[in-house]
C-alpha cells in the first residue's frame, strides 16, 4: 500500500467514524467502525473529492459494487489502483 493514500483513506474513514486514524487497521471493516449506510456515502463522496476519482458504487446495491469494500485495505488497495489510472477489482462475496 502506498502510504500516502493509506493515510488519506484512514484519515477520511477515522472522521466519518469518529476516531483517529491511528485506531484504525487495514483488516477492519466499516462494519466493525459503526459506519451505517449514510456513512458509507460520506466516506465514498470524501474518496471521490480527495483523490479526484471516481468510485464505481452503485448505493442501491453495495453486494453488485466493483469497489471493494470489504475492509479498510481493500478500500486502500481499491483507491491506489483508481489513482494509478486502472479498474478497481471486483469484490468476491
Amino acid at each position: 500500500m502506498r502510504p500516502d493514500v493509506q493515510d488519506q483513506v484512514f484519515s477520511i474513514i477515522a472522521r466519518e467514524a469518529l476516531r483517529e486514524p491511528s485506531e484504525l487497521s487495514p483488516e477492519m471493516t466499516l462494519e466493525e467502525l459503526g459506519l451505517d449506510s449514510l456513512g458509507l456515502v460520506e466516506v465514498i463522496f470524501a474518496i471521490e473529492e480527495t483523490f479526484d476519482v471516481s468510485v464505481p458504487f452503485n448505493a442501491n446495491e453495495p453486494a453488485a459494487s466493483q469497489f471493494d469494500m470489504s475492509s479498510i485495505g481493500a478500500i486502500v488497495g481499491a483507491v491506489e489502483r483508481l489513482v494509478s489510472g486502472g479498474k478497481p477489482s471486483t469484490a468476491v462475496a
